[in-house]
């Protein structure tokens, strides 16, 4: 039948067609050496003769598991990360790694177990953006022959044994009752130095301990429910005194009683 042959070979041509998305790229090799990248669309493979391996350029997440680690204060803890990155050159992705996202997991796990090992427990608390930058600058630097791009690399959770949490929270209550001491003593001091300019200015002025003795007793006189016992200054009866009049003298008026 004269479609046979017709079919054949539209069977062949389509057996030769490719596909690449937009994003990857297609490595080729021809008799299995490196002949070009195939850009996103319809690309002609020989069979046999030739062979494509696409390569995805997105960015991809990777969780790095649990590691354990000691830190340089001897404190046995267990971290994990995630790292982000990408392909860069999808021909040393194919020809410089064997599998280029197996490789990134195991870098990341030994990167991240040697920098979080070299620092102490109080820095891989406090600094973590720091080593994760770290983390990030290093395993990029090695990377870089294979073609990919270290985007960020985040620590995420960072746990202790639990007597070690234990103590870092009571080491945590005692920071923050001796802050508590420490503002309350520099709030009394405060309150002792303007208590004792208002001393020194009441002093300094005729009449006006007297004057603010009056204002105590119009702020309590305002709640009917108290029993106010009013003592009389010193310089009220020095007044009196002055005009010639005479005090009542305590001792006495017990001898007439």
């Amino acid at each position: 039948m004269p479609w046979i042959p017709l079919i054949v070979v539209v069977i062949l041509i389509l057996s030769f067609l490719r596909e690449v998305k937009q994003y990857e790229r297609g490595v080729v090799l021809t008799m299995g050496k490196f002949t070009g990248i195939r850009q996103p669309g319809w690309s002609i493979v020989v069979p046999v003769f030739q062979r494509m391996m696409k390569v995805d350029l997105r960015v991809k997440a990777v969780d790095v598991p649990d590691q354990k680690v000691i830190t340089r204060d001897n404190v046995s803890a267990s971290i994990n990360a995630v790292i982000y990155y990408k392909v860069s050159d999808a021909a040393k992705a194919v020809l410089e790694v064997e599998n280029f996202y197996f490789a990134v997991s195991q870098l990341a796990q030994t990167t991240m177990r040697n920098i979080v090992g070299s620092a102490e427990l109080d820095e891989v608390l406090a600094e973590r953006e720091k080593l994760s930058q770290k983390i990030k600058e290093i395993v990029d630097a090695e990377t870089d022959n294979w073609g990919i791009k270290v985007e960020n690399v985040e620590l995420k959770d960072f746990f202790l044994p639990e007597d070690m949490e234990r103590t870092i929270a009571k080491q945590a209550e005692a920071e923050r009752e001796r802050r508590a001491v420490i503002i309350k003593a520099e709030g009394e001091v405060a309150a002792a130095e303007n208590m004792a300019k208002a001393a020194g200015i009441l002093s300094g002025s005729s009449g006006a301990l007297h004057l603010r003795s009056l204002q105590t007793l119009n702020d309590l006189s305002s709640d009917q429910s108290n029993t106010v016992i009013f003592a009389v200054p010193l310089e009220v009866l020095r007044a009196f005194e002055r005009l010639g009049v005479e005090v009542p003298n305590k001792s006495q008026n017990n001898g007439q009683q």
